[in-house]
């Protein structure tokens, strides 16, 4: 019976946490109010979690690899290379980075935020980028290492369009400008080693 309780306790916070995030941000959500808005004690969250950024990852993580997994599903019944090369970048510059209310913005707040002490492990980054990289090296003609380094630039450009997902008059990316860099980027020339 406890161990369900506890379950469900750990359920309740990720939940409230994902509400808050979503709606204010990682900045302005603070640990006190996931406890007020999850029912339990703010000492009682960390019973679960180390900090407020333990928690986000315990969310990002399921949250990406799902849509990373839909996305891969996407771009599999896409036959033509360009076209599944344009998909990608639309998909990551425009759609995941407003997913969720720009849930993905969070992970970019809580870094740049970050004490730098330790609490920020790149393992979720690097399963990013490994798969980005595996659908450039699918669409374009290069290298392993030159997928490697275009999905370093794809990924910091969508780390731009998450954070402009929260602003006001922030910049969307739109089927033109992710045509348009698909283009300058397929037409690539070669990256020094």
């Amino acid at each position: 019976m406890s161990q369900r309780k506890k379950d469900t306790v750990r359920e309740a916070i990720l939940e409230a946490a994902f509400r808050l995030f979503s709606e204010r941000g990682y900045v302005n959500t603070s640990m006190p109010a996931i406890a007020k808005e999850a029912g339990i004690s703010s000492a009682n969250v960390y019973v679960y979690f180390q900090s407020k950024i333990d928690i986000l990852f315990t969310l990002y993580e399921p949250w990406l690899e799902k849509r990373l997994d839909a996305l891969e599903k996407t771009l599999a019944r896409i036959k033509e290379p360009r076209r599944r090369f344009d998909r990608l970048l639309l998909a990551l510059w425009r759609d995941l980075a407003r997913e969720s209310g720009g849930f993905a913005n969070n992970v970019m707040q809580a870094i740049s935020t970050s004490a730098g002490n330790g609490d920020y492990s790149p393992r979720l980054r690097q399963l990013f980028q490994s798969r980005v990289s595996n659908w450039i090296a699918q669409s374009l003609q290069v290298t392993e290492t030159e997928a490697n380094r275009l999905a370093i630039v794809i990924l910091m450009a969508f780390d731009g369009f998450a954070m402009n997902a929260h602003l006001e008059k922030g910049t969307v990316c739109d089927r033109g400008t992710a045509s348009a860099m698909a283009s300058l980027l397929a037409a690539r020339v070669p990256i020094p080693r």
